[in-house]
């Protein structure tokens, strides 16, 4: 079986391609027994044909002959393991080197000593090629005690589109090829894969979806791209003192283009929506406006991307090579320097085993040198953002704290009520 073209350019980008999620559960409890959840992972991942996919090389000139999947059932003991890492230092060490290649791209692991509190976690890596964020989602969701199987997709309902009009697709074909900036450069040499995981304050994580003032409230996605923004104008000034000229700075924010028909398929169905980032706005309220008014176009962008992507696909899976020129394009620091996704866990409360899950952990990608990628999730009453950087050591780090600070800025910003009662005292 053929690799798509978005598949074949997760192989051909030159990274390796790992990904993750982890769950993160009391130290209260016993460890997990590994023979229970290999059991549990052979129960409800068994029969998933996803799950049992191989990678095999080119049969020919890789320029003119794509990858193979090829369907070899896993074996739990061979992909389910304890390790004896923290979490940081696991999540490092897997975005920096690829899976084995000699069976299924994922792995899932279980560790007793996630972090200082000594939560226990179980994290479930994969290569992109194999699966994307959203379907790490779903086959967590299917380890939980309560999951109900997912459905298939069911053939032929799937909701009719929205025409689309040629300016529409011209406008986001040219979003897609302009040429944005880079993070302000390190020398090469200092370039190594560095991860941060930051706890962020619920109760300033509420007060800041409550912003702007008078407004609808402020979404998950709409809080990582402004309080992005805003961290990037702290540690780098405003884009006048930035190299490169006068191009924006792109912020790219995976879409997911599934629908309630195939909500739970396993593989690749986002697309990339890129934005100029507000670096320039001094306001935290005005950089959170802005990217609002960026995410409300979001519906129509995907409307363009439905059109563009079957032709453009199907032309680059006939031409491998052409799959490689494509990653290897988008992978530059000046076309996707910056991936920012966001999410809620909505099922809660979820347990595993019978132990209750705390926190989710993403782990997005790691990106060509010079980029940082951020996934900001909500779980239960907890906020966790991941940063993956490929800039300086310990700018990972220095990112996560930046956007902390300006998530508490956006929730300082004086709220309507507050106002309010300040007006009605005054009187």
């Amino acid at each position: 079986m053929r690799l798509t073209a978005i598949e074949e350019g997760h192989l051909r980008n030159g990274m390796p391609g790992t990904i993750g999620i982890a769950g993160l559960f009391p130290a209260d409890g016993p460890p997990f027994d590994l023979a229970w959840l290999r059991a549990r992972v052979r129960e409800r991942w068994g029969g998933l044909e996803r799950m049992n996919l191989t990678l095999r090389p080119p049969a020919g000139p890789a320029a003119f002959s794509g990858h193979r999947w090829a369907v070899r059932p896993f074996d739990p003991a061979a992909h389910i393991a304890a390790d004896d890492r923290d979490l940081q230092t696991l999540l490092t060490d897997a975005v920096s080197r690829p899976l084995p290649e000699d069976r299924p791209l994922w792995r899932l692991l279980v560790t007793e000593r996630a972090g200082e509190s000594g939560e226990h976690a179980v994290v479930l890596l994969a290569h992109h090629a194999l699966l994307d964020g959203r379907s790490l989602e779903t086959l967590f969701r299917l380890l939980m005690d309560d999951a109900r199987p997912s459905r298939p997709p069911v053939p032929g309902t799937a909701p009719a589109r929205r025409p689309v009009r040629a300016a529409g697709v011209g406008r986001e074909l040219r979003i897609i090829g302009a040429r944005g900036r880079a993070l302000p450069a390190a020398p090469t040499e200092d370039y190594a894969p560095s991860v941060a995981v930051v706890g962020l304050d619920a109760p300033v994580m509420r007060a800041a979806r409550r912003q702007p003032e008078a407004g609808r409230g402020a979404t998950l996605n709409e809080l990582l791209l402004s309080s992005f923004a805003g961290a990037l104008r702290a540690r780098y000034g405003p884009l006048s003192a930035w190299p490169a000229g006068p191009a924006p700075f792109f912020g790219t924010v995976p879409v997911d283009l599934r629908g309630r028909h195939d909500a739970h398929r396993l593989g690749n169905g986002v697309t990339a929506l890129r934005i100029p980032l507000p670096v320039d706005l001094d306001s935290p309220v005005a950089r959170l406006r802005a990217c609002q008014e960026e995410v409300a176009a979001f519906d129509h962008r995907c409307d363009a991307h439905r059109a563009i992507l079957p032709p453009l696909l199907a032309t680059a899976r006939a031409m491998p090579w052409l799959a490689q020129v494509m990653a290897r394009r988008l992978a530059r620091p000046e076309l996707t320097t910056s991936l920012c996704t966001a999410f809620k866990w909505r099922d809660h409360p979820s347990r595993l085993h019978g132990r209750a899950l705390a926190r989710v952990v993403p782990l997005p990608q790691l990106a060509t040198p010079g980029t940082a990628n951020l996934c900001l999730v909500h779980c239960a009453d907890t906020y966790t953002l991941t940063v993956v950087s490929h800039l300086r050591t310990g700018d990972a780090e220095a990112i996560g704290g930046a956007v902390a600070r300006e998530l508490a800025a956006v929730a300082e910003c004086e709220a309507p009520m507050d106002r309010s009662a300040r007006e009605v005292r005054a009187r």
